[in-house]
C-alpha cells in the first residue's frame, strides 16, 4: 500500500521508526518530512500528507506530533479527508471499520513506540466494513451539514 507520512518535530523519531517498519512490512511509504528534530510547524506536514491522500496519491496517511490533536485538527480541515485521532488499537481498527478513516494521527509524547507501531499495524490491515457505515461516512463528508 502507498502510505505518506510527516510529522513535527516532536514526532520525528516516532515517524522514522515507523517508517522503517512499514517499509520492512511491504508498503511504499513516502516520507513527507520534517527531516530532524528541528522546530517547526505541524500544519504544514498535516496538510502536505492530508492533500497527497485526497488527491489520490497515496492511499492512506500517517501523521505524528507530541499529542495528535493538532495534526488531526489540521487534517481534517482537507477535503476528503477523515483522520482519526487513536492511542490504542480498538480506535485504529473502528476508525477504519465504521468511519473509513484514511489519515492516522498519533501523539509521541502521550503513546509509546511500541503502542504506535501496533496502532499502525491494525489500522492499516483493517478494512472499511461498509454496510449501514457507508450511509453516515457519506453524511460525514457533505460540504453544507445541515444545522
Amino acid at each position: 500500500m502507498k502510505v505518506a507520512i510527516g510529522s513535527d518535530h516532536a514526532g520525528f523519531e516516532a515517524k522514522e521508526a515507523l517508517k522503517r517498519m512499514l517499509i520492512e512490512q511491504g508498503h511504499d511509504v513516502e516520507d513527507l518530512g520534517t527531516n530532524s528534530s528541528a522546530s517547526v510547524d505541524y500544519p504544514d506536514f498535516a496538510q502536505a500528507v492530508s492533500h497527497r491522500v485526497a488527491d489520490g496519491g497515496a492511499a492512506r496517511g500517517v501523521l505524528v506530533c507530541g499529542t495528535g490533536i493538532g495534526m488531526s485538527i489540521t487534517a481534517n480541515k482537507v477535503p476528503g479527508i477523515r483522520a482519526a485521532l487513536c492511542q490504542d488499537e480498538y480506535t485504529a481498527r473502528m476508525s477504519r471499520l465504521h468511519n473509513d478513516a484514511n489519515v492516522l494521527c498519533l501523539g509521541s509524547r502521550v503513546t509509546g513506540q511500541g503502542v504506535l507501531e501496533a496502532i499502525v499495524t491494525t489500522w492499516l490491515a483493517t478494512d472499511f466494513e461498509g454496510g449501514r457505515h457507508q450511509r453516515r461516512v457519506d453524511k460525514m463528508m457533505l460540504s453544507n451539514i445541515e444545522r
